[in-house]
């Protein structure tokens, strides 16, 4: 009736419209277009290989626009560093671009971890309303607590 890959979108869909989380509700419906429309074979490994980085540049337009709309400037840059708040969110960002970068050296290295945390981003967006970017940095965060656990395994064995 249905293969395996579509039941499992369809599961999917069925749960975004439960947890009614509209993002996971488009990804699934333009997966299943593109599916249904014969595409997926031509669409599906270009996405595979360009999505993350596809995904990061909207992200990346996203956060510039009210710099391109000039809602923020460098009067609002000076003002913001005066700011602990602020350093404490250049130190963050900065944590957290570097730990996503080891992530996807960890998907490219270790690819059978890919199938955990895409399962965890998809439980997170659908059920606890988390927003899918959760691969990436998931990854990253897997990556330095397998170093963590590693350094510490070093003393034991």
């Amino acid at each position: 009736m249905f293969s395996q890959p579509t039941l499992f979108l369809l599961i999917l869909l069925l749960i975004g419209l439960i947890a009614k989380n509209q993002p996971l509700i488009i990804a699934v419906v333009f997966l299943l277009l593109i599916k249904w429309m014969g595409l997926g074979g031509k669409v599906f490994p270009y996405m595979q290989a360009k999505g993350i980085y596809w995904g990061v540049v909207i992200i990346t337009i996203a956060v510039l626009v009210p710099i391109a709309a000039g809602e923020i400037g460098f009067v609002q840059l000076k003002e913001a560093v005066q700011s602990s708040y602020a350093w404490i969110a250049l130190g963050s960002g900065i944590f957290v671009a570097v730990i996503a970068s080891r992530g996807i050296e960890l998907l490219q290295q270790d690819p059978h971890i890919t199938t955990a945390l895409v399962f965890g981003t998809i439980l997170a967006v659908a059920v606890f309303k988390g927003i899918a970017v959760g691969p990436v940095i998931g990854a990253g965060i897997a990556y330095l607590a397998m170093k963590i656990v590693s350094y510490f395994n070093s003393f034991t064995g």
